[in-house]
C-alpha cells in the first residue's frame, strides 16, 4: 500500500486540490534537485539518486574502491530508512498533523548546518544525515491525481513522461487524451523543477558556503507552516458550517 502524505483531502480548502498537489510536487522536486546537486559537489555522491549510487557501488565492488563502497552503501541504507520512516509516519494514526515530515526534514537540515558551521563533519556522517532526510522527503508527495510521482529522482519521472506522451499520441478517446496530456504536463514540470534546483545549487553554494542547506530548510519550514495554516482554516470552516 502506498499513501501520499499530502493528499487531496489534506488540502481540500484550495479551489483545485490536484493543482495544489502539482505545485507542491514541483516545489519538492526543486528542493530535491538543489540538495542532490549540493551533495554531488560537496561529497561526490548522490543523496537522492539511488540508481547512480547503485551503479557506483557495483563498479567499486569490482575495482576494490573501498571509499566509494562505504559512501554508496551508507547513502543507500539511510535513504531507505528515510523512506521507511516517512511511510510509517503517514500510516501512524496518532499523528493528525501530516505536515510533520516537512518539519523533520527542515529540522535535520538546520541541525546539520549549525553543527557544520562550528565543527567539521566527515563526509560519511554528512551523507548519512542528508540521505535520510531525502528519503523521508520522498514520501511527502507520492501521487498527483492518479499519476504516481517521485519528487527526489527523475528517472521514473522521465519514463512516465515518455509513456504518457506515447499513449497520448496513440489513443483516440478524448477523455484519455486529456488525462494523458495532463499527466505529461505535470511530469514535465516536475522534471523542470528538479533541474532548476540543480542549476541553483552551485550558485547559492558559492554565496552561502556552510549555510547552503539553510535555503531548503527554511523553504520546507515555510511551506509546512503555510499548509498547516490552510488546513486549520479549512477545518475551522467545516466546523462553522
Amino acid at each position: 500500500m502506498e499513501q501520499p502524505i499530502i493528499s487531496s483531502a489534506n488540502i481540500s480548502v484550495l479551489p483545485d486540490p490536484i493543482r495544489k498537489q502539482e505545485r507542491l510536487a514541483v516545489f519538492l522536486a526543486l528542493i530535491a534537485g538543489y540538495i542532490d546537486a549540493t551533495g554531488l559537489i560537496k561529497w561526490k555522491t548522490y543523496v537522492s539518486f539511488m540508481s547512480g549510487n547503485t551503479t557506483q557501488l557495483g563498479a567499486a565492488l569490482s575495482s576494490d574502491k573501498f571509499g566509494v563502497i562505504v559512501t554508496s552503501v551508507t547513502v543507500i541504507i539511510l535513504f531507505l530508512l528515510g523512506v521507511y520512516a516517512g511511510t510509517c509516519l503517514s500510516f501512524w494514526k496518532r499523528i493528525k498533523n501530516q505536515i510533520l515530515p516537512f518539519y523533520i526534514v527542515s529540522g535535520i537540515l538546520i541541525f546539520y548546518t549549525i553543527i557544520a558551521y562550528f565543527y567539521t563533519i566527515n563526509s560519511i556522517s554528512s551523507i548519512a544525515m542528508i540521505g535520510f532526510s531525502m528519503g523521508l522527503m520522498n514520501t511527502i508527495v507520492t501521487s498527483v491525481g492518479n499519476q504516481k510521482v517521485n519528487t527526489d529522482f527523475v528517472t521514473g519521472t522521465l519514463n512516465s513522461l515518455a509513456r504518457n506522451t506515447a499513449m497520448l499520441s496513440m489513443t483516440k478517446n478524448k477523455a484519455e487524451k486529456e488525462e494523458y496530456k495532463s499527466n505529461a504536463i505535470r511530469l514535465l514540470f516536475l522534471w523542470i523543477g528538479f533541474l532548476s534546483g540543480a542549476v541553483i545549487a552551485p550558485i547559492l553554494l558559492d554565496y552561502l558556503g556552510k549555510w547552503t542547506f539553510i535555503f531548503p530548510a527554511l523553504s520546507l519550514l515555510i511551506c509546512g507552516l503555510l499548509i498547516s495554516k490552510i488546513n486549520y482554516k479549512n477545518s475551522y470552516y467545516v466546523t462553522e458550517k
